[in-house]
C-alpha cells in the first residue's frame, strides 16, 4: 500500500462517492501529509462514523460538514442580465476592468455592483471594483491584500515642526518601518493577537504564526508607504475636536503581506472546489455563508482583520512615542476587506477590491502622488456607488461619493521604492 492516500482509499472506508471526497482530499494532503498513512484512515474513519462530533473542527470540520450536508457539484451558470450597476469615469477605465466587473453582476449570488473612477483590472474582481453579494463572499472579490489600509494620525503639534528635521524624521521612519518581501524588524513585535485561539486552531493560520510574529509591525510592498507631512485643517468639526490650522502628521498605507495572500490563495482553492463557475469567471467563486469557513474574511470577525489593523498600529504606534497628544486619528480605513452591509433593504455582504467606504459622514483619507497633496475626506453616503469611493485618483473633488475636507502635504516618505507616482 502506497503512503498517499488516494480516493480509493477513502471509498474502501466507506465515503460516499460524491464532493466529500474530493473535500476529504484536499484537506488529508495539505495538513495530514506528514502523519502515518494507517493513523489518516483511521481518523477518516471516525469522522464517516461520528461526523456531528467533528462539525466545527479547524481540520475535519469542513469534511464532516460535507458528510452531513452533501453538497451537489453542477456548474454554476451566470445569469442573462446584469444586476444593477454603476461606473464612474467610465471613458477613463480600461476596457478589462469593465469587462471583469459585467461578468461578476451576472453571478447568481450577485445583487449590485460600482466600480470607482481609478479601477483597472485585477484577478477576479477588478481594483476598485465594489459587489454586493446574497449570502456568499468572493475571496478573490476581496483579493490577495485583504486588510489593505489607510491610517492617519495628527499630533498636537504646529505644521512648522517639520522644518529643518526632513533628516530626523526619515531616520525616524527607517527606524521604525520595514517594506517588502524579505524586510523584518531586529526585534520582533509582540501582541495579544497572536495568542488568538485562530492561530492554534485552523490550520491554515497556525502554519503561519512564524511569519505572522515576523511581519507585524511591518508592510508590504507594491504603493504601501509611511510619510510624515502637514495636516491643513481649514474647517472645525466637533467629533474631531480640532480647530482650524495647520498640524505635524503621519500617514500610512499598508498591506496583507504575505499572509493575506495566502489565505485568499487557499480559500479561493476551496471555493473553486465547492462552486464551478464558466472558466472567465472561475476565480470569481464564491464561499456560503452558512459554512464556518466564509469569517476570515469578512469585517473584523477574523484574526486577519485584527493582525492587519495591528500591523499598522505597531509601527505607528512605534513613530508616535517620540511625540505626545495625537489629537485625531483616522484608523484604520480598511480599504480592502468583505462587510456585512444592507443594501436596497437587503443584508449583504459587500466586496471592496482597492475601495474606500463611503457611507455617510464616515472619514476616509486619499493619499495625493509623490508630488501632488492628498485629502481627507467624508463620505456622502452614496446609493448607486454602494456607499464606497475610490481610494486615490487624480482629483479627488471630481469624486462624487466624497467630499474634501482638509489636505495633507508630504514632508518626508518611507516606502517600498516607487519612483513614480505612488499609485
Amino acid at each position: 500500500m502506497g503512503s498517499k492516500i488516494s480516493g480509493k482509499d477513502l471509498i474502501k472506508l466507506g465515503f460516499p462517492q460524491n464532493n466529500s471526497i474530493n473535500i476529504a482530499l484536499g484537506y488529508i494532503n495539505r495538513y495530514k501529509k506528514r502523519e502515518k498513512k494507517e493513523s489518516v484512515l483511521a481518523q477518516a474513519k471516525d469522522v464517516l462514523l461520528q461526523p456531528d462530533t467533528y462539525m466545527g473542527d479547524p481540520t475535519w470540520g469542513k469534511i464532516a460538514e460535507s458528510l452531513v450536508k452533501p453538497v451537489e457539484l453542477k456548474m454554476h451558470r451566470l445569469k442573462t442580465e446584469r444586476v444593477p450597476f454603476q461606473i464612474y469615469g467610465e471613458n477613463e477605465i480600461e476596457d478589462a476592468a469593465k469587462y471583469q466587473l459585467y461578468e461578476s453582476l451576472k453571478l447568481p449570488v450577485a445583487v449590485k455592483g460600482a466600480l470607482m473612477p481609478d479601477g483597472h483590472a485585477g484577478y477576479g474582481l477588478p481594483i476598485g471594483g465594489v459587489l454586493a453579494t446574497d449570502n456568499a463572499v468572493i475571496p478573490y472579490g476581496v483579493g490577495v491584500d485583504i486588510g489593505c489600509r489607510m491610517s492617519l494620525s495628527i499630533f498636537d503639534l504646529p505644521g512648522t515642526y517639520v522644518n529643518g528635521r526632513e533628516d530626523e524624521l526619515k531616520n525616524i521612519l527607517q527606524d521604525h518601518t520595514k517594506f517588502g518581501m524579505t524586510e523584518t524588524h531586529k526585534i520582533k513585535a509582540d501582541h495579544a493577537v497572536l495568542d488568538r485561539k485562530e492561530f492554534r486552531e485552523i490550520p491554515l493560520l497556525k502554519g503561519m504564526i512564524d511569519k505572522a510574529y515576523k511581519q507585524l509591525g511591518t508592510s508590504g510592498g507594491g504603493n504601501h508607504f509611511v510619510e510624515f507631512g502637514i495636516a491643513d485643517i481649514d474647517q472645525t468639526l466637533p467629533e474631531w475636536k480640532l480647530k482650524p490650522g495647520s498640524y505635524f502628521a503621519v500617514l500610512s498605507h499598508s498591506g496583507s503581506r504575505g499572509l493575506g495572500a495566502n489565505i485568499a490563495k487557499h480559500y479561493t482553492t476551496l471555493a473553486m472546489k465547492q462552486c464551478p463557475l464558466p472558466r472567465q469567471v472561475q476565480h470569481l467563486a464564491w464561499l456560503d455563508l452558512n459554512t464556518r469557513w466564509y469569517g476570515i474574511l469578512v469585517g473584523d470577525e477574523s484574526s486577519r482583520g485584527t493582525m492587519l489593523r495591528l500591523v499598522t498600529k505597531t509601527y505607528i504606534d512605534g513613530l508616535a512615542k517620540h511625540w505626545v497628544n495625537v489629537f485625531w486619528s483616522i484608523f484604520p480605513i480598511a480599504i480592502t476587506l468583505a462587510w456585512r452591509e444592507t443594501i436596497d433593504g437587503k443584508e449583504c455582504i459587500v466586496h471592496r477590491k482597492g475601495a474606500t467606504p463611503a457611507s455617510r459622514g464616515v472619514a476616509g483619507i486619499i493619499p495625493g502622488s509623490m508630488t501632488a497633496p492628498g485629502y481627507i475626506v467624508v463620505g456622502k453616503g452614496d446609493e448607486n456607488s454602494i456607499q464606497s469611493a475610490s481610494m486615490v485618483q487624480e482629483d479627488c473633488f471630481q469624486d462624487p461619493m466624497q467630499k474634501s475636507v482638509y489636505s495633507m502635504r508630504s514632508k518626508t516618505t518611507q516606502r517600498c521604492g516607487c519612483d513614480f507616482n505612488r499609485w
